[in-house]
């Protein structure tokens, strides 16, 4: 188009320079023509030339800029392609990226299975390895067996010979022997089944109970003593020809021991309402002074109907305490009597006191009748008021006396069965008898001879002693444990829990006893050896 313009432009110019030369033709011809003519043809000439420069680099100009726009035209379309192609691949890029991906979790999946297959492969390969090896096992089995029925032919050909009690002594031993492992189960067994059933909730319900009781005990004696303001009232005592004194143990029923003891005169005697009223009537002979036959027997009098008063006190002021406001008037002053009873040095009004709240308490958590189980607790001792001058024991005793005075049944037979002299026919009965044991086995409570202690003590480690296999044996902890120590050699571990329970049940069966003893079994095997 270009090309087109500037062929335009000069043809134009050619035009114009023929126009031009036949206007100088004519010119020439026509010189008559006047020269402004040819002055204006020039200036014509001269103002289409530069038009048609200007009109040539205006068409210049044009084409140059169309050529531009062109060439945007393409660099834009150049730019869009190439936009183009580099989201294609940029999307062929994703795409191969993405399956990437899936071929690599293929190739996971592909390195599991075959870990799966290999496992599963050496897994078959141990099986295959035991059941060969049971194989072997049983074929050894199978010969051990054998050997076992040859070795029993032999063992039936022996005993076939022998008499009728050795065959029995070796099966006896052989079953022994075999079931020592299976008792010892059972009994382990037993006591952990008894332990978590009752342990627990027994332990929690004796412990709130023992919590919520509190007394305090003073261990007495069956001698009293009586200060004297001087050792010259001694003599004033035994009297002239010793009639004073003589006159008082006649009333009293007392002894009176005047030794070598300063300023103190010593009452001996097991009845405590009588060592009671000698004391009070000898301190008052000693205060007023005048001491004689006549005066004796007044004071020994007035004391004894003293007494009488404060022993009604005593029982009425221990029944309301426990509430049992309904008691029979005379088993109110019976029960007044045991303030002065001594049970292993307990004072036996103020156990009974404590045995109430005890079995109360332990009712209470129970969900049994409170103020009964308070009432057969109070009584459950009260025979021991009258057994120096009833014959029978004080359970015996007590018995008859809640019958005679109509007491419910549950009180009769807690009175009867607290000691296991007979069955309890309820709980409240059962509960009395934990309740006096607690009360009696409490640590400080009684007070027990020596002789009865030291006795304790042999009677357990011969029991320990006496059985097979046992070295020695050690009473603990006051009595209430026993450690056996055992030869290895002769008693297995599962032995020694048979060994402990025989131990137990014949601890049980030959001995009295307060509370709980814990027997403990001690099997050591120990290898000494010296480097020189």
């Amino acid at each position: 188009m270009i090309g087109a313009l500037i062929a335009g432009i000069i043809a134009l110019l050619i035009g114009l320079g023929i126009g031009f030369v036949f206007r100088n033709v004519q010119l020439k011809s026509a010189q008559a023509d006047s020269q402004s003519l040819i002055e204006q043809a020039e200036r014509k000439a001269n103002e289409l030339t530069k038009q048609a420069k200007v009109e040539a680099e205006i068409l210049k100009k044009e084409s140059e800029n169309l050529e531009k726009e062109k060439i945007l035209a393409l660099k834009e379309e150049g730019q869009k392609r190439r936009e183009s192609i580099e989201n294609e691949f940029i999307e062929t890029r994703t795409e191969l990226k993405a399956s990437e991906k899936r071929l690599k979790q293929r190739e996971e999946i592909l390195d599991r299975k075959d870990d799966t297959l290999t496992r599963k492969e050496q897994s078959l390969d141990s099986k295959e390895e035991n059941l060969s090896n049971k194989t072997n096992t049983l074929s050894k089995r199978e010969e051990a067996l054998s050997q076992i029925e040859s070795e029993k032919a032999a063992e039936l050909a022996r005993i076939a010979s022998l008499s009728h009690d050795e065959a029995k002594e070796i099966i006896l031993t052989q079953t022994k022997g075999s079931l020592s492992k299976e008792m010892a189960q059972l009994i382990r067994a037993s006591e952990e089944k008894a332990t978590a059933e009752a342990d627990k909730k027994a332990k929690n319900i004796i412990t709130l109970a023992m919590q919520r009781v509190s007394g305090d005990f003073v261990s007495e004696q069956t001698v009293s003593v009586v200060t004297l303001p001087d050792d010259g009232m001694k003599g004033r005592i035994i009297g002239r020809e010793g009639r004073n004194i003589r006159t008082f143990e006649a009333l009293t029923g007392i002894d009176v021991i005047i030794d070598d003891t300063p300023e103190a005169v010593i009452l001996s005697g097991f009845d405590p309402i009588r060592r009671e009223i000698a004391r009070l009537t000898l301190e008052q002979l000693v205060q007023d002074g005048r001491i004689h036959p006549a005066r004796i027997e007044e004071l020994v009098e007035k004391n004894r109907k003293d007494l009488e008063r404060k022993i009604r006190e005593y029982g009425e002021q221990a029944a309301f305490e426990v509430g049992a406001h309904t008691l029979h008037p005379d088993l109110m002053k019976i029960m007044g009597r045991l303030h002065f009873r001594t049970s292993y040095g307990q004072n036996v009004l103020n156990h009974s006191i404590e045995v109430a709240n005890l079995a109360g308490n332990l009712a209470g958590e129970m969900g049994e009748n409170v103020s009964l189980a308070k009432r057969a607790g109070f009584l459950h001792d009260i025979g021991k008021a009258l057994d120096h001058e009833i014959e029978g024991s004080h359970v015996e005793i007590g018995t008859e006396l809640a019958k005679k005075y109509k007491e419910s049944p549950v009180v009769i037979n807690a009175i009867a069965s607290h000691h296991g002299d007979t069955e309890p026919t309820n709980n409240i009965s059962i509960l009395v008898a934990a309740a006096d044991a607690l009360s009696a086995a409490r640590p400080g409570a009684r007070r027990e001879s020596i002789d009865n202690y030291i006795k304790r003590l042999q009677n357990l480690e011969e029991i320990s002693n006496g059985f097979e296999g046992v070295e020695t044996s050690f009473a603990l902890q006051a009595g209430r444990e026993i450690r056996v120590m055992v030869n290895p050699a002769k008693l297995s571990d599962n032995k020694m829990t048979v060994l402990a329970h025989d131990i137990k049940e014949k601890i049980e069966n030959d001995m009295d006893y307060p509370g709980n003893i814990k027997v403990t079994v001690i099997r050591e095997t120990r290898v000494i050896d010296y480097a020189k």
